[in-house]
């Protein structure tokens, strides 16, 4: 264990590098810093105690660090994400993107090591604020618009997780972030899951995510692939496993996502849908609740991360290198950047679950927790999401971007040594988890029995995306991507948002307006009245009271002063006269 002297919160790094980040730009250190940062944090989570930052706030106890094996995992994909994060984004030279990157993963970390719910609520609004930076600093129109839209969003479940904490201290005089038993749930914990739900992307309360990620900066992107939804895991997975709704709609979110990606143009909103595919399962697994669904659901965390960032990755280098995003505009790319090309089709392969990928050993073991469990709905709603991955990401996407017909770009390079550094990393961890399932499975909460190479799941796989990719070698041509928009449920906030805002500029517009006229017409004519009667009584009233006792001051000062002769006889014969009265009456009583 680590000396206390040399003992630092893992968050509290990347919030020393964010405000440090303008300095060390200035000194020509800013690449320095973005790797020491994530380097020192994956350091220090390995040497953390048990237990540590518990302080006492007006009242409530703080516990800043908790410690065990389901923050562990999370920890050491979050610092390791952060320094391929960093790696990836060395070349761009503004700021304030590597600030606002560093303060989300430090609330993504804080929320990960608070042992109590008022930490947690800190921490999980600073991700929101800070997050929504990377996508407000790409400066296009529909970023800013975008933006404020998932700044809203976010907001709202930030006041619903507020309202369940507020009501559950008010039940049980305890802000302590433990486990959550279904049987005896409360409106006040209904409401922290909902709240948790949000960022989980959990449908209905999912639009913001693709439409928000897609217009997120090329690195930031990256990030927000990587931490939002996973700390959403997180939490769900400490505090409401076994909990059947999150089985039933984490299995709907998988199904959901795959449809919306099958018939986008986007690649950024076709791998957005993804993310709430792949979270699906993982949602699935916590609802679950079993020792293995819970490791099936952490594993997928830790694998979806890394293939899902390199997957925002090498269609970044696209847009980096092309400016377009768009399938119908792409295609042709092998020739121009064939590294992209390798590392993208390694992170296709490795979300849609191919042996010896990081996806083969961890959303497998969320499929078979569901058989084991006699959820077979539940199961098959799970393997049908599987081929879905593989038809639209694992074929569809690097078809369309690197080989596709429709030769929208003539020409580009390959993007810079960092960009592939990054990719490059996040492409031998998929690979490295595929071969050696073990690294990953000694970090899982629960012991793992499971194995995954086995003759009866290697079949399966094989049979499942051999039929999948005969089916779009069948359809190609009914898969071509158009450009077209797809509606989500976003359209009804959407809609929500302009019947506010004309509720708001027309009837209580108007509204206002009568009440001003009112107050011009009543309101001002009664309290010029009340100030020209107050003035009247003031310079009437007051002054009278005040100028009239002045007077009479005055005026016996005036008597008085007649007395005053100046003659120092007579001053003394009236002392003589006053001290013989004063005598007479002391002899009298």
């Amino acid at each position: 264990m680590m000396s206390n002297t040399i003992f630092m919160h893992p968050a509290t790094y990347f919030i020393l590098g964010a405000i440090l980040m303008p300095f060390a730009n200035r000194l020509k250190l800013q690449k320095v810093l973005l790797l020491a940062v994530p380097l020192l944090a994956f350091y220090q989570i390995h040497h953390l105690p048990a237990s540590f930052g518990v302080c006492h706030f007006l009242g409530f106890e703080l516990h800043f660090g908790r410690v065990d094996k389901l923050t562990y995992v999370f920890l050491h994909v979050f610092t390791l994400m952060a320094l391929i994060g960093s790696i990836y984004g060395l070349h761009v030279k503004e700021s304030g993107q590597h600030m606002a990157a560093f303060l989300y993963v430090a609330g993504s970390l804080g929320t990960t090591l608070c042992g109590d719910y008022l930490t947690l609520f800190i921490f999980w609004e600073l991700m929101a604020f800070a997050s929504v930076f990377l996508v407000w600093y790409r400066r296009r129109k529909r970023s800013i618009e975008a933006g404020y839209r998932y700044l809203l969003v976010h907001t709202t479940g930030g006041l619903i997780l507020l309202a369940g904490i507020f009501l559950r201290y008010q039940n049980i005089h305890d802000l302590t972030f433990t486990r959550i038993l279904a049987e005896g749930a409360t409106t006040a914990d209904y409401l922290i899951m909902i709240g948790f739900m949000l960022n989980a992307a959990v449908p209905p309360i999912h639009a913001w995510l693709p439409d928000a990620y897609p217009e997120a900066t090329v690195t930031g992107a990256v990030y927000m692939c990587a931490f939002t939804t996973k700390t959403a895991v997180y939490v769900l997975a400490r505090g409401f496993p076994g909990f059947t709704a999150l089985a039933i709609l984490g299995a709907i979110m998988t199904v959901y996502g795959v449809a919306y990606a099958v018939i986008e143009n986007d690649a950024r909103r076709i791998l957005a849908y993804h993310i709430v595919s792949q979270v699906g399962y993982m949602v699935c697994g916590v609802g679950i609740g079993t020792a293995m669904a819970v490791n099936g659901a952490c594993a997928h965390a830790y694998a979806h991360i890394l293939y899902k960032a390199l997957l925002f990755m090498g269609v970044g280098a696209v847009l980096e290198a092309t400016g377009k995003t768009k399938l119908n505009e792409l295609g042709g790319l092998y020739k121009y950047m064939p590294w992209s090309l390798v590392f993208t089709v390694i992170g296709g392969i490795a979300i849609s679950g191919f042996p010896l990928t990081s996806g083969f050993i961890s959303k497998s073991m969320i499929i078979a927790a569901a058989g084991a469990d006699h959820r077979i709905f539940i199961m098959l709603m799970l393997s049908l999401a599987a081929v879905g991955t593989f038809l639209s990401v694992g074929i569809k996407l690097p078809y369309f971007v690197w080989f596709g017909p429709n030769e929208g770009v003539k020409e580009a390079k390959e993007v810079g040594w960092n960009m592939q550094l990054g990719m490059f990393i996040a492409a031998f961890m998929c690979i490295f988890l595929g071969f050696y399932p073990e690294y990953l499975y000694r970090m899982l909460p629960y012991p793992v029995t499971w194995h995954p190479y086995t003759m009866h799941h290697l079949s399966e796989t094989f049979q499942l995306l051999g039929f999948t990719g005969l089916g779009f070698y069948l359809m190609v041509k009914k898969l071509k991507p158009e450009p077209k928009m797809n509606l989500d449920l976003d359209w009804f906030y959407r809609k929500g948002a302009r019947v506010f805002m004309w509720v708001a500029s027309k009837p209580v517009g108007a509204a206002n307006d009568w009440v001003g006229e009112v107050y011009r017409t009543v309101g001002y004519r009664f309290t010029m009245a009340v100030a020209r009667a107050m003035s009247w009584f003031d310079w009437e009233g007051i002054d009278w009271v005040l100028d009239g006792s002045a007077k009479g001051v005055v005026k016996g000062g005036d008597q008085l002063r007649t007395f005053q002769t100046g003659k120092l006889q007579h001053y003394i014969g009236g002392a003589a006269v006053a001290l013989f009265i004063v005598l007479i009456i002391v002899v009298l009583l």
